[in-house]
């Protein structure tokens, strides 16, 4: 009841315009927009003073905990374009045990994994097919590792928007049924992802669909930014000291950075910041090549794999900017392998009983092993990002069996 309240408020509209993120221009915020003219994201940009007017953190006390409730920072003029599954408040796990065996300070899981269709890409999706619905868009396409995908084919239905989505041959089996299932054209290709996004966008005037993929339209990285809304919020509005990210596109990182800024300027943080880590793997680690060589672009990084498939991105359209985060942030990035991926997920469920996703235990990965290189003080605040449900992924096998029919020796459980 709260939810739909919610959703059917009035909605004043904030936003004023579209701009470059490489070259300041401006682009008309109502009109259907892909990249810049230079090939570079279109950031959302708003009316801030107007924000900071209007809404006040007494106001947000009072609303129902979603994605919704901070709609004066978010693109959607009105609330019955609105195409939600229900987008709930992600929480903080705390992982004490874990944190006091790693010197104390606190560790927290931002667990991405309770949103509709199991991850975060429900954020995006979930705010581009509304901006889609908005704008009379009727086809959408995208090329996805596996659950960009999936939330694409549940909101397109949910809007009545077709969907047509490539993965890699290699895409789990849970996340190819999952499309299908949920209403998609999915095609499987003997290629990455990045192989996928050109198929994507050499169909653009053939078919004539809508390019979603990764910031290639504005309004993926809006929903992603709700994200960091909910972390200042959640936080009683004071930053932590280190947010590690598990980087493929980097939408996500972008978003995150994108929205301290805007609670900044409306009065909700004071000036102090996360230092941004882009945690990879070493199997696709282009960020932390050009991290490491002082670079703002990234070349395509080949021969890419992991068995984190959502980090498995050789060539990201927002290099430039996940690297600006990291760099004014103070932050790093930072690349880990996969048996140290698969020990992290293994040591998170055994320790504290919580199931992450292999990106998800690449940030632990990623924690462990900057503790260990002193990028990572003792005592200090740090927010790990789950971004999926553990459960969407293969598991090993648990092979233990027992005879009913047998004796049993009881004293093998003392």
């Amino acid at each position: 009841m709260r939810h739909d309240a919610n959703l059917t408020a009035e909605r004043p509209s904030f936003v004023t315009h579209l701009e470059c993120s490489m070259t300041g221009e401006r682009y008309e915020a109502d009109t259907i927009q892909g990249l810049s003219a230079t090939g570079k994201p279109l950031l959302v940009r708003y009316d801030l003073d107007g924000v900071r007017r209007a809404l006040s953190k007494a106001d947000l006390a009072g609303r129902p905990f979603d994605l919704w409730r901070y709609r004066e920072l978010l693109p959607v003029r009105h609330a019955h374009d609105i195409v939600s599954l229900g987008e709930a408040v992600t929480p903080l796990v705390p992982l004490p045990r874990l944190a006091a065996s790693h010197g104390g300070g606190e560790i927290l899981v931002k667990d991405e994994g309770r949103l509709p269709t199991g991850s975060f890409k429900a954020r995006g999706l979930a705010m581009a097919v509304s901006m889609a619905k908005a704008l009379g868009i009727r086809h959408m396409a995208m090329p996805t590792n596996g659950n960009a995908g999936a939330a694409l084919a549940a909101y397109a239905t949910k809007a009545g928007i077709r969907a047509t989505v490539f993965c890699p041959e290699d895409t789990p089996e849970v996340n190819v049924s999952e499309i299908a299932l949920q209403g998609a054209d999915v095609h499987r290709v003997n290629g990455l992802i990045d192989d996928c996004g050109a198929i994507v966008g050499a169909g653009k005037e053939a078919v004539g669909w809508f390019d979603v993929s990764t910031l290639k339209e504005p309004y993926r990285i809006e929903g992603k930014k709700t994200m960091g809304l909910e972390l200042a919020e959640q936080l009683g509005w004071e930053m932590p000291d280190v947010v590690m990210y598990p980087t493929g596109g980097g939408t996500g990182l972008i978003g995150m950075w994108k929205a301290f800024d805007e609670l900044e300027r409306i009065g909700f943080i004071g000036s102090k910041r996360p230092r941004m880590v882009a945690v990879q793997a070493e199997g696709c680690a282009p960020m932390v090549k050009a991290y490491q060589d002082g670079v703002e672009h990234a070349p395509r990084w080949e021969d890419a794999h992991t068995v984190a498939a959502g980090i498995r991105v050789p060539r990201a359209v927002g290099d430039f900017l996940i690297l600006r985060a990291v760099r004014a942030s103070g932050g790093f990035a930072i690349a880990v392998s996969d048996a140290a991926i698969e020990e992290a997920l293994a040591e998170v469920a055994r320790v504290e009983g919580f199931l992450l996703c292999p990106e998800g235990a690449a940030t632990w990965a990623g924690y462990r092993e900057a503790r260990r290189q002193g990028m990572v003080a003792p005592g200090e605040r740090v927010v790990l990002f789950n971004c999926a449900s553990g459960l969407k992924y293969p598991l090993p096998r648990a092979e233990q069996k027992l005879d009913r029919h047998a004796p049993i020796d009881y004293t093998r459980f003392r």
